[in-house]
């Protein structure tokens, strides 16, 4: 009788749903101000051996002393984005200049590179920016992380930051400018991996989330559409 009661007890066990393998998050990871010599090149080996792409915003007047290094940043299959050709504040800048800025790096860039997103220096925007950036077809670029790596020489620093305060869908601000910030970046593309995390560009990012862009528009994050009902 007792091992009847155990069974008949058991079975509501035994029609419980099994929980599915944890879902998939996504973030983009981003790199201003370069290309820079041995830090990008440092970062890129790190992202290759990690199989990760990014998004990198590159200035003209970088590009123009290290063309391999972007031309290496196309080849391996990360995105590249404008961030100016002399990194001024284009929230200080004339329509005319703006354009300029962009027009010069695009010069540079390497043959079949067709960026879709401009980030103003300092994400400083101003109704010029919009009005060339939508001209232009392109989309401006934000963030919703940042660390302020370019602040700090303490890569385990910039390391919690970012992790304390990312979440699925984010877009994170970094530099490939120091060697604490390449440090950083690779321990923090190790733990979010951990985490379940799976880093890609922010195209493929906007992709992902079903994002229609709008050019002259600026976008911080793409971040998981709630379910109907939820709040």
């Amino acid at each position: 009788m007792r091992r009847i009661l155990a069974i008949l007890l058991c079975l509501p066990m035994l029609i419980l749903p099994v929980r599915g393998a944890e879902e998939t998050k996504y973030v983009a990871l981003t790199f201003d101000d370069g290309p820079s010599g041995r830090f990008t090149r440092a970062l890129l080996d790190g992202l290759y051996d990690r199989g990760v792409k990014a998004t990198f915003l590159l200035c003209g007047y970088r590009i123009k002393i290290y063309p391999e290094i972007a031309q290496r940043i196309l080849e391996e299959g990360h995105e590249i984005g404008y961030h100016g050709y002399s990194h001024k504040n284009m929230k200080e800048l004339s329509r005319r200049t703006i354009a300029s800025e962009i027009i010069d790096t695009d010069a540079l860039l390497p043959e079949g590179c067709h960026p879709r997103f401009l980030r103003p220096p300092g994400g400083c925007c101003s109704d010029a920016v919009r009005q060339v950036a939508q001209a232009r077809g392109l989309v401006i670029l934000g963030w919703s992380v940042d660390p302020r790596d370019w602040a700090t020489k303490d890569a385990a620093s910039v390391e919690k930051s970012v992790l304390k305060n990312v979440s699925d869908g984010d877009i994170v601000l970094l530099h490939d400018m120091s060697d604490s910030s390449v440090e950083a970046a690779l321990a923090i593309i190790d733990a979010l991996q951990k985490r379940n995390f799976e880093i890609v560009t922010v195209s493929e990012l906007a992709r992902l989330r079903g994002a229609t862009l709008r050019t002259g528009e600026m976008y911080h994050s793409f971040p998981p559409k709630k379910a109907e009902g939820t709040e």
